[in-house]
């Protein structure tokens, strides 16, 4: 999104602000998440989250505020920045992989350190393989380290010299320059280059080497950069993991498409697909861009664009989205929406201001990770004072500042929101679930309300027939149902056409069809009379009790006259989605308390709660009184999600403290609302809740782990309990398993169908 694309009015203030998103380089850890949003928020009314697994920031700002000045205040904090490039203009979204070249040059430098570094730590950590002058080798190699190696972290950490900041780059810099100072210090002027000098091995630091020689920090040298370059490329590597959704929705998309012009067909690019061209797409192919089914009729595959499990049937008048696969005959496709316009582009753009968001926790570590690294680097400087002030060896203190220096990295704290994040909402994604970011996930998980609608929400929206008694001894169920849709054929009624639905095709042709306005149609069917019309007159007791339960339902009751005789009685109206017996089970299972409110009558509406098992019914509802409604509920201290599709549940929706639109509402509808259901099915909000309960517990999990390590590893350090070595080792692998901690998310599943996990 660029500036140009997004405007958006901050409540209470005049001015119109715009957003751009800003694609950062270098940072490295939490520390440098806060510098970056501190230094764009000096700019008059510009406010910025920045994402460090994704290396984005998302900044809102006054028009007289250009994209330009943005990018200059992010370098003067010392990194890079460049707007991001719109979606039509990138072959990927937000949370790609690195270039190659960047990526290939990282893995070449860990290599080569590895190499020079795996000598330098055998020799040190086995006496018995100490022959004379070892140490001198080991020099030699851990220099390249020290200079070459550790290059970035020192590059870096000088960056940051230049702006007066301090970032974990700054702790790792040091951390080798003191350690090979100190070696080097020792080698050339404290004994510990006599050739005959042996070191003995311990995990815990020494107090001096063999003969009373200073001793020497030359695997804590190699150690430092082969284990922090190991961590952050494993790390990027789990990070572009948790990305994967995104990709796969970049996937779904074609680059070209047969365009049908007249008897002929004509490739053209994506790009030049205009609306209201009619494209061709043939079975194993995707279609390339929402559309109505013009000719044709296949089976769609929408799985990987909804979640829907199972292919939809699409024929001439249904709607196709773009990026499903045609898995059965040939479509001829009208493109209705193009580029952005499209859903699979609108459910791009959802994931990705999504996954810019923070939890409360964040914000929380963030502002920590801002004051972190000085205080740390205040910690060291108080350590080797300490230890030199109590009279301890000076090598004994250089160690213990060296440990705290490197151990005390505030990369988990970066990574313990952004990182589940991405993985949650890309998971939700994939499952249909569409959630506005952390501060929706929040919402989700402390729900304890939902306020559902019921047309188009609990039931279809459409009429359709929900139950056929036909007449024993007669001519059969599927013979009259037949028979009726056949006559229905002609009537635009909407009655007649969920009798046609219900049939289905192929459907035998009706001769003299009549229609007989406010009572039903009648024709001529295979040589039979037969009349659909409402039901008059006595009727046999089995039909007569149909009728009955029909209207007891408040469904609309028709009857089929096969040759003046009554034969069937079709039960009509708008039916109870099969996934809402479910989902209402499951949202009382999970704590939640469903509250049904709708416009419909108060007896359609207690028919459709007592068959849902909802106790608390609110019919006749205006769109005011839904919303006021919500506001009621609220002022009890209840948390509120409101879940709709419709024009009249915008106003809820806005309200809750969680608006919930399903996926075939309008836009109003959706634009309303904090999640969107895309499968259009509404066990997927029971589904929403598990993974919102689940995500925050990750998160929380993270957080409590990254703020855990810093406070038991730093007074290790600090009296002298973790080497440097070990000290590096300890870090990376805090940054690996907040990272390792999210990943799960991407296997997260749902409930199975009729039951809770």
């Amino acid at each position: 999104m660029t500036a140009s694309e997004a405007r958006t009015t901050a409540p209470g203030a005049a001015a119109v602000l715009a957003v751009t998103d800003l694609t950062v380089g270098g940072m490295t850890c939490a520390a440098c998440v806060r510098r970056v949003e501190k230094r764009l928020a000096r700019l008059d009314g510009v406010s910025a989250a920045v994402n460090l697994a994704t290396g984005r920031a998302r900044v809102s700002h006054p028009d007289h505020v250009t994209p330009a000045d943005l990018v200059a205040a992010v370098e003067s904090a010392g990194y890079t920045a460049e707007p991001s490039e719109p979606p039509r203009a990138r072959q990927e979204p937000a949370g790609r992989e690195e270039p190659a070249p960047a990526r290939h040059g990282e893995r070449d430098r860990l290599l080569v350190v590895a190499l020079l570094s795996l000598p330098v730590l055998v020799l040190s950590m086995a006496p018995a393989w100490q022959f004379r002058n070892w140490q001198w080798l080991c020099f030699v190699l851990a220099a390249p380290v020290a200079v070459w190696g550790a290059g970035p972290f020192h590059v870096r950490a000088l960056r940051g010299l230049r702006h007066h900041t301090a970032t974990m780059d700054t702790l790792v810099s040091l951390g080798v320059a003191a350690s090979f100072g100190w070696s080097a210090y020792a080698l050339f002027l404290g004994g510990a280059g006599a050739p005959g000098m042996r070191m003995p091995f311990s995990l815990l630091p020494s107090s001096g080497a063999g003969g009373g020689a200073a001793e020497i920090y030359l695997e804590a040298v190699v150690a430092v950069p082969l284990f922090v370059l190991a961590g952050r490329l494993l790390e990027a590597r789990a990070r572009h993991g948790t990305g994967q959704a995104l990709r796969s929705l970049a996937a779904l998309g074609v680059k070209d498409v047969a365009v049908r012009e007249g008897a002929g067909e004509r490739r053209v690019t994506l790009a030049e697909l205009r609306v209201g061209q009619v494209f061709v797409t043939r079975p194993g192919e995707r279609v390339a861009t929402d559309g109505e089914v013009v000719e044709g009729s296949s089976a769609v595959d929408l799985s990987l664009v909804t979640g829907e499990s199972e292919p939809v049937e699409a024929r001439a008048g249904s709607s196709v989205v773009g990026g499903a696969v045609n898995v059965g005959g040939l479509l001829l496709v009208r493109a209705t929406a193009v580029g952005a316009d499209t859903r699979l582009a609108h459910i791009t753009r959802l994931v990705t201001d999504a996954q810019l968001g923070k939890a409360r926790a964040q914000r929380l570590a963030d502002s920590v990770a801002g004051v972190f690294v000085p205080v740390v680097l205040t910690v060291a400087v108080t350590v080797l004072g300490f230890w030199l002030g109590a009279g301890a060896d000076p090598q004994a203190a250089v160690t213990a500042c060296v440990a705290v220096l490197v151990v005390a990295c505030p990369c988990a704290l970066g990574l313990a929101t952004p990182t589940a994040l991405l993985a949650a909402t890309g998971r939700g994604a994939r499952l249909g679930v569409l959630v506005g970011g952390a501060r929706a996930l929040e919402g989700l998980r402390h729900v304890d309300t939902v306020v559902l609608d019921k047309t188009g929400t609990l039931t279809a929206g459409r009429m359709s027939v929900a139950r056929v008694t036909a007449l024993p001894g007669g001519i059969g169920e599927q013979a009259a149902v037949r028979l009726a849709g056949a006559v229905e054929q002609g009537s635009e009624h909407p009655l007649g056409r969920a009798l046609v639905a219900y049939a289905g095709r192929p459907l035998p042709e009706v001769t003299g069809f009549r229609a007989l306005p406010g009572t039903g149609v009648s024709g001529h069917v295979e040589g039979r009379f037969v009349e659909v019309r409402s039901p008059q007159g006595e009727l046999p007791e089995p039909l007569a009790r149909a009728l009955d339960a029909c209207e007891s339902a408040r469904r609309t009751p028709v009857l089929v006259h096969v040759d003046g005789s009554p034969e069937a009685l079709f039960a009509v109206g708008d039916v109870v989605r099969p996934g809402s017996y479910r989902a209402v089970d499951q949202l009382k299972r999970l704590g939640v308390r469903p509250v049904l409110a709708t416009g419909d009558r108060e007896a359609t509406a207690r028919a459709v709660a007592a068959e849902l098992g909802i106790a608390d019914v609110r019919a006749r509802c205006s769109p005011e009184e839904k919303a006021e409604l919500v506001r009621g509920l609220r002022a009890e201290g209840r948390r509120v999600a409101v879940i709709g599709d419709g024009v009249n549940d915008a106003a809820a929706l806005a309200g809750a403290d969680l608006g919930i639109a399903m996926g075939a509402g309008t836009d109003v509808a959706t634009g309303a609302a904090d999640v969107t259901l895309v499968r259009d099915d509404i066990e997927a909000v029971a589904d929403a809740v598990r993974l919102a309960r689940r995500t925050l517990a990750t998160i929380r999990a993270n957080l409590i782990w990254a703020f855990g390590y810093n406070a038991v590893t730093v007074p290790l350090a600090a009296v002298g309990l973790l080497t440097p070595m070990l000290a590096a080792a300890a870090m990376s692998a805090s940054s690996l398993l907040v990272v390792g901690n999210s990943l799960r998310l991407r296997t997260w599943r749902p409930a199975p169908r009729g039951g809770l996990r």
